[in-house]
């Protein structure tokens, strides 16, 4: 699988080179006005890199076969870490928000760990169980029981985002694991009032969804955000206004560095740029699904096939609320958002896709 490997490392490569480079044009003006360093999150992404592309490597210099020692430990530190990060003396709270530990200039958020940490936990238990994965009380209540606990401690910091994709990864995993259609059709039926509570009885989330349906009821509020999006994926035409020349990102967009950097891409690259962006997002899916049928053992493939679907997932979503196609949710764009905790892990991620490649070959 040589040639998966190389694939995924060059595809990995090229969207991180843009990322960078996408990093500076959308956050110099904001950092600069902000603090007077107009390189801050440059400085700062290039840190996160070095410091990503060293786990990269780590995670690709052992047999990924060894993990499964080690699962249970993983999903219980990773719910610990959950329950730390709502703690007010440890947590750090921004927008209402409790995410993420802060020490020197730093942060760490919790969410990113439990996402990964979730998919190596299942990957392991479903490899186990897969001869009973239709007895509830053998695999699927201890599931339930382990990605509802994760949902619901990152639901309480809320973050509802990083809960879908979960929520959505677990049931592919399960899916992929041969559960009755039966299973699948009730959960999604019983998950419907939770939905309700979640969307309708929260008056913010509420709002997103009307202002997903009609962004231009409320312009100057609301609708502001995805409105700005809109004209700059519009200004930006078939082939942008420029690298660098995007008038969006002069504080008329918000979170232009992280949440809705596409959409400065569609403005100073046009496009081009985005269906460029989009097209190398679909080979990486694409080779990584090779993994997933290719792979020697039954855990590699529930763990690739886990990895695959997260990225998947955030790419689909991030991408559709910057064009409008879905309601606006804080996810960054992989590999290219800036954020030291998502690209850390998603390059620990990539190191296992390809751990797994390269081991698959040896058995």
């Amino acid at each position: 699988m040589r040639d998966i490997r190389v694939s995924i490392f060059m595809v990995t490569a090229v969207l991180i080179a843009i990322g960078t480079v996408m990093i500076y044009s959308s956050s110099a003006i904001y950092a600069y006005e902000k603090t007077g360093d107009s390189l801050l999150f440059f400085k700062r992404h290039i840190l996160f890199l070095a410091a990503s592309c060293a786990a990269c490597f780590l995670s690709m210099s052992f047999d990924y076969r060894r993990l499964r020692e080690y699962t249970r430990v993983i999903a219980v530190s990773c719910i610990i870490l959950l329950i730390l990060v709502l703690l007010p003396l440890l947590g750090s709270q921004v927008g209402g928000a409790r995410r993420w530990f802060r020490m020197a200039g730093f942060s760490l958020q919790p969410s990113e760990i439990a996402k990964l940490g979730l998919i190596i936990y299942l990957a392991d238990f479903l490899s186990r169980k897969k001869a009973y994965i239709n007895n509830f009380l053998k695999v699927l209540l201890p599931v339930f029981f382990v990605s509802g606990a994760v949902m619901g401690l990152i639901l309480l910091q809320p973050d509802l985002g990083t809960v879908i994709v979960i929520a959505a990864f677990t049931l592919i995993l399960l899916f992929f694991a041969g559960i009755r259609w039966e299973y699948i059709l009730g959960l999604f039926l019983s998950a419907l009032p939770f939905f309700y509570l979640l969307i309708y009885r929260v008056p913010y989330r509420w709002m997103r969804i009307k202002v997903f349906l009609d962004p231009w009821q409320d312009p100057r509020g609301t609708g502001f955000q995805i409105i700005q999006s809109f004209v700059a994926l519009g200004s930006g035409g078939l082939f942008g206004v420029g690298l660098g020349m995007s008038k969006q990102k002069l504080f008329y967009l918000p979170e232009a560095h992280t949440d809705f950097i596409f959409s400065i891409i569609g403005e100073e690259l046009g496009l081009i740029g985005t269906l460029s962006v989009t097209a190398l997002f679909i080979a990486l899916i694409w080779q990584g699904m090779r993994i997933v049928f290719k792979a020697g053992d039954s855990f590699g493939r529930f763990l690739s096939l886990g990895i695959v679907s997260m990225i998947a997932l955030e790419v689909i979503i991030n991408i559709g609320v910057s064009i409008g196609a879905l309601p606006t949710k804080g996810l960054p764009l992989p590999f290219i958002s800036y954020g030291g905790s998502a690209l850390f892990f998603h390059m620990i991620a990539i190191g296992l896709l390809l751990n797994i490649a390269k081991n698959s070959g040896r058995l």
